[in-house]
């Protein structure tokens, strides 16, 4: 596969997951998305440059910003819709909503809104991968803000301590909800990681779909021939506001010039050609999407401690 090709596929998957994301935007005021939503707009490229990199039985531990890796990671778009209207063809039955995304058959397991609270899920099911001998690996992403909560150095400890094949995947937006790192962190991140004997990789161009793909591939190679932990952080932008479909630069914890400069390094909105080749097919897939929600049943109180 050539530069142009594997360009034109990543650019494809992204896109895919950006109009998920705007159509979700367009239906929210109707109050058919009977969850609270975490967007992953401008985030895309790190999903899809990483999943492009994993086989289908590896593992992604998502958090509940997750629209992007369960897509990417392959988990079926029109049971995602029929999961946000709380209807029982949906992912869940209707029962999990957005922030608990979950498609253990496509390697997407379980998302928490509790920050960094699957963290350690990845460690313990890389532990079980090493016991019995498989060669699977298993990926647990989260944002900067989980790097200030106990349970990662806990599982930084413990990964290192018995060398299970996991990457610990920092999509790192410089916020957690209104906080940039400078108000929450005291510490160099690439000395802490390192301070556990675990190879640190760093991405600074989270808008370029190549850049991610080939050098997330060089650690996630390493998780998967040395069968030990690796650390990847990869700097990306949120611009939505923290959770709900909205602009909230009124609030005055960053700038709209700080997001406009990645905007003007996002291909998804500054290549219109290649937007345009794969806009029509991606908008009747969602559509069609949409309209299995729609007209998916929705949950009776049989259901209510079904699969309890």
């Amino acid at each position: 596969m050539d530069l142009d090709s594997n360009y034109k596929s990543l650019f494809y998957e992204a896109l895919r997951i950006r109009l998920v994301e705007e159509k979700i935007i367009e239906l929210y005021p109707s109050d058919l998305i009977q969850s609270p939503v975490h967007l992953s707009i401008g985030q895309e490229q790190v999903a899809v440059g990483v999943c492009s990199n994993l086989n289908e039985d590896d593992w992604v531990f998502i958090n509940y910003r997750g629209h992007a890796f369960y897509l990417a990671k392959g988990g079926p778009m029109p049971e995602l819709f029929a999961e946000l209207m709380g209807k029982k063809k949906g992912l869940s039955k209707g029962k999990a909503g957005s922030m608990h995304l979950a498609s253990p058959k496509h390697g997407v397991i379980g998302a928490s809104a509790v920050v960094g609270s699957t963290i350690s899920h990845a460690v313990g099911a890389a532990l079980m991968s090493k016991i019995q001998n498989k060669n699977n690996i298993y990926v647990t992403n989260f944002g900067d803000g989980a790097l200030e909560q106990g349970v990662l150095h806990e599982s930084l400890n413990f990964a290192a301590l018995y060398n299970v094949p996991v990457l610990f995947l920092c999509e790192d937006n410089n916020l957690a909800v209104h906080s940039p790192k400078y108000e929450r962190q005291a510490f160099s991140i690439d000395n802490l990681i390192e301070s556990y004997g675990i190879p640190y990789y760093s991405i600074e161009e989270g808008y370029d779909p190549i850049t991610v793909k080939n050098k997330s591939k060089k650690a996630i190679d390493y998780v998967r021939n040395s069968r030990k932990p690796a650390f990847l952080k990869i700097q990306t932008a949120r611009y939505k506001e923290h959770v709900g479909p909205g602009e909230d630069f009124k609030a005055g914890y960053r700038s709209q010039e700080e997001i406009n400069k990645w905007k003007n390094l996002d291909p998804l909105i500054n290549d219109k050609e290649t937007y345009d080749e794969f806009y029509d097919q991606i908008s009747n897939e969602i559509n069609a999407a949409v309209d299995f929600g729609i007209n998916s049943p929705l949950p009776d109180k049989e259901d209510l401690l079904s699969d309890v």
